[in-house]
């Protein structure tokens, strides 16, 4: 009876949502039981409506680099609210957000806000197409980049056929402008290129893959794809919806040195809010309608509420500069948990790249002991860490609710935080 009032909650919405919520993660299905219906927020902590609090690790999935509820955040979006929440008309709100991405990211000559990181990409892979000409896509296998039907879509048998839909719904006409290979696997994506060359309107990756574990890449492979697209005349998307601006001001794109021709964004660009974008070359850019032939449009883009709110965001991060601490804090958390690994005598391993982390249960079979594409991940993995995420949780402490989501540090997260994640791990694995 502990969450009484969240069965109570999932067991009406189930009967009118399908699957009970708005976003299948929230579910639980991966970890099993109950989602617990969080009700309040405020700093590092969340409350449910059980009035059981909880250390966030999840952070809504990485946007609140500042926290929830960030007081300067908080009153900017007051004073928003007052102008007005929405007007469906040209705005400065969003200009002033727009100049301050575009004035300190070189790769970022122009930029057009949308709703989210999906609506993001697909208007990128329509602008590559156009641009080129061409109507292939190349992906890569443990990237996700929202639920864009071309990109729902999964590895054929072999590099010379085309991919094959990964969800209801995706036509297999769809499904074969895509090309699917594996990450950090350089003799396939060359060998892709010499079959395909021709044909691919655009290279699109998650520089640091963070849907399916934190999937940590070579520089090396990156530099390589670029170079393949650039000497097939295709162009390169970075998917920096979860590292823009979480990496580093310039995400990924900055700490590799690899510059893309197009980049999408979401979560911190919008504080919180839903805010997805799409920028890069202003020759590709131009191409997007009223300057272009490239149709894309939306009532609620550039939503002043929301911009109000990644304004003050990114603009508190950009005048505290506290990357290198969040980043140090990381490391220092990552040694302590894999600490609790060793003493529990259960193979426990931390990636992590800036303020990300994800924990890997079980024993890496890899040369380097890092996991860099889906097929590394131990099979053990998802049965230890559905029992280690509802111990934490009955311990008032929140990770993803499944085992292939990662962590986020927030500014908000202090040591009593951190120390409550270790010692609560510390008694799951004991009793694992």
């Amino acid at each position: 009876m502990r969450n009484q009032k969240s069965e109570s909650l999932f067991e009406r919405s189930k009967k009118i949502v399908p699957g009970g919520v708005h976003s299948p993660v929230r579910a639980f299905k991966g970890v099993g039981g109950t989602p617990v219906f969080i009700q309040s927020a405020r700093g590092a902590e969340l409350e449910d409506v059980d009035s059981h609090r909880y250390v966030d690790f999840c952070m809504s999935w990485g946007p609140l680099m500042l926290g929830h509820q960030d007081p300067e955040v908080l009153e900017s979006v007051q004073a928003a609210l007052h102008r007005g929440w929405s007007f469906g008309t040209a705005e400065p709100y969003s200009l002033e957000l727009a100049e301050l991405m575009t004035q300190t990211i070189p790769w970022l000559q122009k930029v057009r806000f949308v709703n989210s990181g999906t609506e993001a990409v697909m208007a990128a892979l329509r602008v590559a197409r156009a641009a080129t000409g061409r109507s292939k896509i190349l992906k890569f296998d443990g990237c996700y980049h929202g639920h864009v039907d071309s990109m729902l879509v999964k590895a054929g048998s072999g590099l010379a056929e085309m991919a094959s839909p990964d969800s209801a719904g995706v036509s297999a006409q769809v499904a074969s402008e895509t090309l699917v290979v594996p990450l950090d696997d350089l003799a396939q994506l060359r060998q892709v290129f010499e079959l395909h060359g021709k044909e691919i309107a655009a290279v699109i990756v998650e520089p640091i893959p963070a849907n399916n574990g934190l999937l940590l890449q070579r520089p090396e492979f990156l530099s390589e794809l670029s170079k393949l697209a650039k000497k097939a005349g295709s162009l390169v998307i970075f998917d920096e919806v979860i590292t823009g601006f979480r990496m580093a001001w310039g995400g990924v794109a900055e700490k590799s040195g690899v510059v893309p021709d197009l980049v999408t964004y979401g979560k911190v660009i919008g504080g919180g809010f839903p805010v997805g974008a799409y920028g890069g070359r202003a020759d590709l850019m131009d191409w997007v309608a009223p300057s272009g032939p490239v149709y894309q449009a939306g009532t609620l883009s550039a939503n002043p509420i929301a911009m109000t709110a990644g304004l003050a965001t990114l603009k508190k991060i950009r005048r505290e500069n506290f990357y290198s601490t969040l980043e140090s804090r990381t490391e220092v958390l990552a040694q302590e948990i894999e600490k609790m690994g060793q003493k529990a005598g259960i193979p426990l391993k931390v990636q992590r790249a800036a303020s990300l982390f994800w924990c890997i249960f079980g024993k890496i079979q890899t040369e380097d002991g890092f996991v860099r594409h889906p097929g590394q991940i131990p099979e053990e993995h998802k049965g230890i860490y559905s029992k280690v995420f509802h111990s934490l949780l009955d311990q008032g402490v929140y990770l993803a609710p499944s085992a292939f989501e990662v962590s986020f540090l927030s500014r908000a997260h202090q040591e009593e935080h951190y120390n409550r994640l270790t010692e609560a791990l510390g008694r799951a694995l004991g009793k694992i």
